[in-house]
């Protein structure tokens, strides 16, 4: 299938029922596996020279997911850079991505669009209009981490910092997935995740299917928090 349409995200799963034990979908974790995986969030600290770093490796679109963000963002909130790191972040939902961004815009901002099959736009993606916890200023410096592992929704996330100017992004070209799929069975055992719409991003009126999102500051996955952590120390003027 894939050698007629290359699209990273078309895929075949076993999937004798559609709704697996509060299973969401074929594609998504339980609530218990996500708790467990403390809802994408994996780390949170304040690196020298005061610059945030918050790493995450999904985006889930739960209330128990907003209110780590909203911890994680007051924990971060007196940081004079923010580093994301995405390196390990496969995707997720569209609303956590909006969620997360409204901490780093003081307005609503258009992030991306989503168009059907025809070219219509069936969904448009602004940064959130309100959020528990207190902005960031709009001038504090940011920075998303990636790798060739960042794929989907994180993708999104960076591809939509980056055209906004909002962060500058540092390690390896992401992994090339712009199309959301949905679930469609095809017999009693399977189903295929199937791409059912494309994003358009509103600045560069295309997206990063196929291509991925290229860094600005092109460095090895392994290095790349350390670089991103000495850009803003350079920035800031500290060692």
């Amino acid at each position: 299938m894939r050698t007629v349409m290359n699209d990273k995200h078309l895929r075949v799963r076993i999937a004798p029922e559609l709704q697996q034990a509060g299973r969401a979908s074929p594609m998504g974790p339980t609530p218990e596996e996500a708790r467990r995986e403390n809802w994408g969030f994996k780390g949170c600290e304040i690196a020298d020279g005061n610059i945030g770093v918050l790493r995450f490796d999904a985006f889930v679109p739960t209330d128990e997911a907003k209110r780590v963000a909203d911890a994680a963002m007051a924990f971060l909130g007196r940081c004079d850079a923010l580093v994301f790191d995405l390196r390990q972040n496969g995707g997720g939902s569209p609303e956590m991505i909006c969620y997360l961004s409204g901490y780093l815009f003081d307005k609503p901002t258009l992030l991306n669009r989503m168009k059907d099959r025809n070219g219509s736009v069936v969904r448009e993606g602004f940064s959130a209009e309100s959020v528990q916890g207190e902005r960031f200023a709009a001038d504090l410096p940011a920075y998303v981490v990636t790798s060739n592992r960042t794929f989907s929704g994180a993708e999104e996330f960076a591809y939509n910092l980056k055209n906004l100017s909002r962060a500058t992004i540092v390690g390896e070209t992401t992994g090339g997935g712009a199309h959301p799929v949905k679930a469609v069975r095809l017999d009693d055992r399977t189903v295929i995740m199937m791409p059912h719409m494309r994003a358009e991003n509103p600045i560069s009126q295309t997206n990063w299917e196929g291509t991925g999102v290229k860094p600005d500051v092109e460095v090895p996955a392994e290095g790349a928090l350390e670089k991103a952590l000495e850009l803003a120390r350079t920035k800031l003027g500290r060692k």
